[in-house]
């Protein structure tokens, strides 16, 4: 919620621009003296319920790619081998396929509030509030008006997500084998330490 309101109007004047190719607005500059003179402050916040509607689409996509993951975890342990804890190349392909898998069922979930933010952006419309926006495209355009432009969106969204995660996950097995690596360098340092001082001692009571 607190990253989603502080850069909504951002994301609004992004969108302002790429739709408002029809006006004399050329910069970012314009657009925001132009809404502010129109709206105020609030203006820049217009389409900020659908974002938060928005949330839930993270939320799908981490409970659903977890859920593969641990079911892969699961298959691989019951698999002989010499070492569960190393992973493959064949690991990182499944952990994008998950996250490739998790976030194209999350955003066919909360795709709707794409639509829905992007009309209420809109300069001049006739939409007002995010109940009122999802209720008109329904009726005027019906289910497949909430449904615009979500084949380009997966198109972005797949391969971007399948790279994420398996760089995520990637950077903390990396990460991981460090901290092990270094605590156990620690830990023999430690015993080593304590062997010669009890040999020392022992020398001395000699």
């Amino acid at each position: 919620f607190v990253s989603c309101t502080a850069t909504n109007p951002i994301w609004f004047v992004k969108t302002r621009l790429q739709l408002n190719h029809h006006t004399n607005q050329t910069g970012a500059l314009e657009c925001i003296r132009r809404v502010y003179q129109q709206s105020g402050i609030m203006g820049f916040y217009k389409g900020i319920v659908a974002s938060y509607f928005g949330i839930s689409e993270t939320v799908v996509h981490f409970v659903i790619y977890e859920a593969i993951k641990a079911w892969l975890i699961t298959n691989r342990a019951r698999m002989p081998s010499p070492d569960n804890n190393s992973k493959t190349s064949r690991d990182f392909v499944e952990f994008m396929v998950a996250g490739a898998l998790s976030k194209t069922v999350a955003s066919c979930i909360a795709y709707p509030h794409e639509v829905v933010r992007t009309r209420l952006r809109e300069e001049g419309n006739k939409y007002t509030g995010f109940w009122q926006t999802t209720n008109t495209i329904w009726k005027e355009e019906g289910h497949r008006g909430l449904y615009r432009g979500l084949a380009t969106q997966l198109v972005r969204q797949i391969p971007n997500t399948a790279i994420m995660m398996a760089t995520y996950e990637a950077v903390v097995y990396m990460l991981t084998n460090q901290f092990e690596h270094a605590a156990n360098n620690n830990s023999s340092s430690i015993q080593n330490t304590q062997f010669y001082s009890d040999s020392k001692n022992k020398r001395e009571l000699a």
